[in-house]
């Protein structure tokens, strides 16, 4: 999938030094990385849950997924210091451009009632994120083999200075935003 590098440095990365008017191409945002992440709750009582959630990642993203682990212990969830609760990917280089590509043009059209991605969830500093709420829109997942329907959060992490550089970046690269 060195198609969407390619376009990238063929198409987009011109068009974005056209438009904002940068002085060297090292101006030029471009995206970073991409984290998807899933937390997962229940996984306090039952470990075996996790298993399933690391599985689906890694079939998602074709990358080992990471365990994360609570960083403090709350009484009210019954969660201890360093029990595991999620776990997340952290995609860069030729597998984050095919995972990309998969998002944007297979995965987020099979979203029911599917109008296009908030246009408002950048941070500030030109990364944007995403939520989803089930795991089944990407074709990976077999519905047969699951047991439990989760969500993720997916974020961009972009070099851009600015909100609007981000956007026009992520646009230029294929993002199905709602109008």
């Amino acid at each position: 999938m060195a198609r969407l590098k390619e376009y990238y440095q063929k198409d987009v990365a011109p068009a974005l030094m056209k438009k904002f008017e940068y002085k060297s191409v090292m101006q030029i945002p471009k995206l970073d990385k991409i984290v998807v992440n899933v937390a997962c709750g229940e996984a306090v009582s039952n470990s075996k849950i996790l298993d399933s959630v690391v599985g689906d990642l890694a079939k998602i993203t074709g990358q080992k997924p990471l365990i994360c682990r609570a960083r403090k212990s709350v009484a009210n969830f019954k969660l201890r210091e360093g029990m595991p609760i999620g776990a997340k990917v952290t995609l860069r280089g030729e597998m984050m451009y095919e995972f990309l590509d998969r998002f944007f043009n297979v995965a987020l059209p099979r979203v029911r009632d599917f109008r296009g991605i908030n246009a408002n969830s950048f941070d500030g500093r030109g990364n944007y994120s995403v939520g989803l709420r089930e795991q089944l829109i990407f074709p990976e997942i077999e519905y047969d083999k699951i047991d439990k329907i989760r969500g993720m959060d997916i974020s961009f992490v972009t070099t851009a200075k600015t909100d609007e550089e981000a956007r026009e970046l992520l646009t230029l690269m294929g993002a199905p935003f709602a109008k």
